[in-house]
């Protein structure tokens, strides 16, 4: 499926959880604050901007936010929270679509990257984010560690998640690096709610290798957006680029 087909409207209804999963305060407070000592006195675009999650908390902190969003009930969902005045969205691939400006910061969170399905595009995507910043901006990738160490020989899924009522799994093929995740969601009878969303994980060296191709280097990477240390045990990491200064 097409990401647009994906990310529908009943997605887009479905997708804030306000208070809990990933807009608890205690998962969305270091994210906008770290974000926010990113972006200092200038303008942040926030690629695949979606209903606002991180964008609408970092605008109400005095930084401009400007979203790329390529599904549009998502962004009509973004509309029930702040106008186009407050938060500018232009509809399209964040690979390829531009926004009017010059911006101190980039960023891209929650493993968003993973959503563009080839290296090709995801290098693209580097080279778009390097576009729409000026000189010593920077780029902030907060992505997942694939977890293959979990894989044992002949077995292609993990489970990843599991609570009452939820029960979250990928599904690996290591050959073309794509992992779908499914999400199950069930009650106490015998019916379960299915949610699938395809991706292509990146290694973090992978991923550096990107970041140089569009002519970035790397600033720092840590285990989440308080700034723990990353390690070979960590399950994500936060990474910043900078375009250096000319």
């Amino acid at each position: 499926m097409r990401q647009e087909e994906i990310w529908d409207g009943e997605a887009a209804r479905r997708y804030d959880t306000p208070g809990t999963g990933m807009f608890a305060p205690e998962v969305l407070g270091p994210t906008v604050d770290r974000l926010a000592a990113l972006a200092g006195d200038g303008p942040a675009l926030e690629f695949a901007i979606g209903t606002g999650r991180v964008a609408v908390p970092l605008a109400a902190r005095g930084v401009p936010v400007t979203g790329i969003e390529l599904s549009a009930p998502m962004i009509a969902q973004l509309r029930t929270k702040v106008d186009a005045q407050t938060i500018p969205v232009v509809a399209g691939d964040m690979a390829t679509a531009v926004a009017p400006g010059e911006y101190s910061l980039v960023y891209l969170v929650y493993n968003t990257i993973a959503n563009l399905l080839s290296q090709a595009e995801q290098v693209a995507c580097f080279r778009n984010a390097a576009r729409h910043l000026g000189d010593g901006g920077r780029f902030v990738v907060e992505l997942w560690v694939p977890e293959l160490r979990k894989l044992p020989p002949g077995q292609q899924a993990v489970v990843w998640h599991s609570e009452p009522g939820y029960l979250g799994l990928d599904t690996y093929d290591v050959l073309a690096q794509h992992v779908v995740s499914h999400h199950f969601r069930f009650a106490d009878g015998r019916q379960a709610e299915l949610f699938r969303t395809p991706h292509r994980y990146i290694w973090p060296a992978e991923l550096d290798l990107m970041a140089q191709l569009a002519g970035f280097a790397l600033e720092s990477r840590h285990a989440d957006w308080t700034g723990g240390e990353f390690t070979a045990e960590s399950r994500s990491h936060v990474s910043v680029y900078r375009r250096p200064p000319t």
